[in-house]
């Protein structure tokens, strides 16, 4: 049976969007073809800049069996590769996803429990069509959280690759009210982005990204409940609770995935390979994701994704890619 190979990577350079508070890319030329008749070129930045992969280093002391939590180095060789999912996430914009959507895909593919087994989960859920450096993919983004992270556990994927700015929600981030930085970054309205959350969607909802926010509402008890176990190793319970969950569980994860996702069709299995450099006391890195898929199983009526960074482009119709602003005129349902 013929395979295709689909790239699923946002391609590098030095205007790649980044992550609120990540240090530019420097790209230096150290010779250059005019001079020494070779090109070569030295690169500065975050490890975890475009699409990458997370090791459990990177957020984790230790992991729930008590040990020292694992580089990069430590983990397996094919810890990023196997047989692999597209699950496509309806959701809305700035949503949180659980569960339920979860299970709603597991039902709509015909998989049941345990089919999912050392296997690995990509999520598509559209935010890939916005990648650029913009509002609506940092702050504005769909993705995961507690119940989530649970979820992937319970299933005992090996890997789950999200299509947008990170493993979790914006807000289990720093982005929002949560972790070292907590910048709670303006939103488009003027107003900190939890404030503009609780306006759109309630205080209640909120309250799943804010540690004192869910206690105050729906008491310590109810916390320990769902945040508990992170809370066990000492660690805040909704600041990256789904990386936390997977890495902790040793479930790796890509973020940032890309390129020509939209080409796989959802609910068949292919081949993902994803492979980070054997970096020595890593906590993550850059990589490039391919898939193999059955031909079949690719739809080559999606055109081929190209890229203009830094808003020269993003939403161009050639391009395969999103309108940022369309995209927020649906989240605050402005004309």
């Amino acid at each position: 049976m013929a395979k295709v190979v689909v790239d699923l990577a946002h391609p590098f350079s030095a205007e790649i969007p980044r992550w609120p508070y990540f240090d530019k890319p420097e790209i230096v030329g150290a010779h250059t073809m005019a001079k020494g008749g070779v090109l070569t070129q030295r690169i500065t930045c975050t490890m975890h800049t475009g699409t990458h992969c997370d090791a459990p280093r990177h957020v984790m002391e230790y992991e729930f069996d008590g040990k020292r939590a694992r580089y990069t180095h430590e983990m397996p060789a094919d810890a990023y590769a196997g047989e692999a999912i597209v699950f496509k996430i309806d959701i809305e914009p700035w949503g949180l996803i659980t569960d339920k959507h979860l299970d709603a895909c597991m039902k709509k593919y015909g998989l049941k429990d345990g089919d999912l087994k050392g296997k690995i989960l990509c999520l598509n859920t559209g935010m890939h069509r916005l990648f650029d450096d913009s509002k609506a993919y940092y702050h504005y983004a769909a993705g995961t959280g507690i119940d989530a992270g649970k979820w992937f556990v319970k299933q005992g994927v090996k890997c789950v690759a999200m299509d947008s700015q990170a493993l979790d929600h914006p807000l289990h981030t720093a982005m929002g009210n949560n972790g070292m930085t907590r910048m709670n970054l303006l939103g488009a309205t003027g107003y900190p982005i939890t404030e503009e959350y609780k306006q759109l969607f309630g205080e209640e909802a909120y309250a799943e990204f804010d540690k004192f926010e869910y206690i105050r509402i729906h008491g310590k008890e109810a916390y320990e409940k769902k945040f508990g176990e992170l809370e066990d190793l000492g660690i805040w319970g909704t600041w990256e609770p789904c990386h936390k969950e997977m890495l902790g569980h040793g479930i790796v994860g890509v973020e940032n995935l890309g390129g020509d996702l939209d080409r796989i069709r959802e609910g068949k299995w292919f081949e993902f390979h994803c492979y980070p450099i054997r970096w020595y006391m890593g906590d993550g890195s850059m990589a490039h994701p391919v898939a193999y898929v059955n031909e079949e199983d690719v739809d080559m009526s999606v055109p081929e994704r190209t890229y203009k960074y830094c808003g020269t482009g993003y939403g161009d119709p050639e391009g395969n890619g999103d309108s940022c602003l369309e995209y927020m005129q649906r989240l605050f349902n402005r004309k």
